[in-house]
């Protein structure tokens, strides 16, 4: 594939960079004047001196998993908790829930969810009918999808979900170019297309989300006559990355700034090491600083062999969020990189929780090149000090620890 959705995605990586700061700025200083959560969390912060990633990383983290209490704690007199910079009226076309009781806006800005570039990396074409299988209900899955297509020209048919007989009676009527939906909802469709014995020869294209597309549901439905490619979008921030047609990881939207940390931290890791996505958009009705999404991934080296400059991730690895309980305690990933932090021999961490019901034994595992005498009995102060339980230290030699995100890694068997 030889065609872009525009110049954008394929800009010497340096002016791309030298283009996001340029932009943070402003947006850090709309998050704090129009954004009544933002003034409070970056309260002190001087705009002007965000212009790289190094002072992007000293901002705090917003982690989704605490954007609901952020939100009721704040929410009297504004439903969303004082994160969007607009209000009902014109510039708020709708309002979501994202789930639960987090509320978030839409704006009016054409394309608001920046989804015409990962629907065009997939085939879609301007004048073309899309077959929109994401919810329309509550959610803004669908609306996401949708904004998109509208923005590259192509009209849509809100099928939503459920309802598998009409849908395929309605591929088989209008005969859509292509499919936007989760790819299990895909499945189902072409089997029930399948037991109706009615052939679905229009559909040959499909952009999916929401769920895990591994390879082998790729291939099925590629035997099928689609080929689907996946995007990776959250109700929060819309697109995020993409796949092309190289199939190699996914490339990064042009329109957020994406960092990989480490899990409980707001650390950034070394390129190839897994770790959280952590997002900066630079939607100005919505001015998500830092806005930690609890899923884990990692940076992919090199660019996309289509000819994106954009830096690629390897899609998602699973969740960031790996708070246990021991002996009645909760032990949050934070606390061991807190540990970690006050040594600076250690590399890197992982606690290791075993034992059955009754029984939990833990053991902070350290990549340590050279560990001095002592060391291990001040971890183990530390260890009490941080999570007041006790714990043991076994130093492991550089490169030992699993490269997968996990900061704390769960054994116990409870049968």
């Amino acid at each position: 594939m030889t065609e872009y959705y525009d110049a954008l995605e394929v800009r010497d990586p340096e002016e791309r960079e030298r283009d996001l700061f340029a932009a943070l700025p402003k947006q850090v200083l709309q998050a704090q004047t129009a954004a009544s959560a933002f003034a409070q969390l970056l309260d002190g912060v001087k705009p002007a001196d965000i212009t790289s990633r190094e002072a992007l990383a000293k901002l705090p983290v917003t982690r989704k998993s605490e954007l609901l209490a952020l939100q009721k704690a704040r929410r009297a007199g504004d439903p969303f908790g004082g994160f969007s910079a607009i209000r009902f009226g014109p510039r708020m076309t709708r309002v979501f829930a994202s789930p639960g009781a987090i509320y978030e806006p839409e704006g009016e800005a054409r394309d608001y969810w920046r989804t015409a570039r990962a629907l065009f990396a997939a085939g879609f074409r301007g004048g073309e009918l899309v077959h929109n299988c994401f919810s329309y209900h509550m959610t803004p899955a669908g609306s996401i999808m949708e904004s998109g297509a509208h923005a590259l020209g192509c009209t849509v048919f809100a099928g939503g979900t459920g309802q598998t007989e009409q849908q395929v009676e309605a591929i088989v009527d209008l005969k859509p170019a292509g499919y936007a939906g989760t790819p299990s909802f895909l499945k189902i469709i072409i089997e029930k297309a399948a037991e109706k014995g009615v052939a679905l020869p229009s559909l040959t294209k499909a952009l999916v989300s929401g769920e895990a597309f591994p390879p082998s549901l790729r291939d099925w439905i590629a035997e099928r006559g689609v080929t689907g490619m996946q995007c990776y979008a959250t109700a929060d921030l819309g697109l995020i990355a993409y796949e092309t047609s190289a199939r190699e990881g996914l490339v990064l939207d042009e329109g957020v700034i994406v960092e990989i940390v480490r899990p409980g931290t707001g650390d950034p890791v070394p390129e190839g090491e897994v770790g959280e996505i952590v997002v900066t958009t630079l939607n100005p009705d919505y001015p998500l600083i830092r806005f930690g999404t609890g899923d884990l991934s990692a940076v992919l080296p090199g660019q996309c062999p289509t000819g994106r400059t954009n830096q690629r991730i390897k899609g998602w690895l699973g969740r960031a969020d790996q708070t246990t309980k021991v002996r009645g305690m909760f032990v949050h990933p934070g606390q061991i990189a807190e540990i970690a932090r006050r040594f600076p021999q250690v590399q890197r961490a992982r606690l290791v929780v075993e034992g059955e019901m009754a029984d939990d034994r833990m053991t902070l595992k350290l990549e340590c090149a050279n560990a001095p005498d002592g060391l291990a009995d001040r971890i183990g102060e530390a260890i009490r000090e941080v999570t007041k339980l006790r714990g043991a230290v076994e130093f492991v030699a550089p490169g030992n620890l699993p490269n997968d995100g996990k900061v704390i890694e769960d054994l116990r068997s409870y049968r």
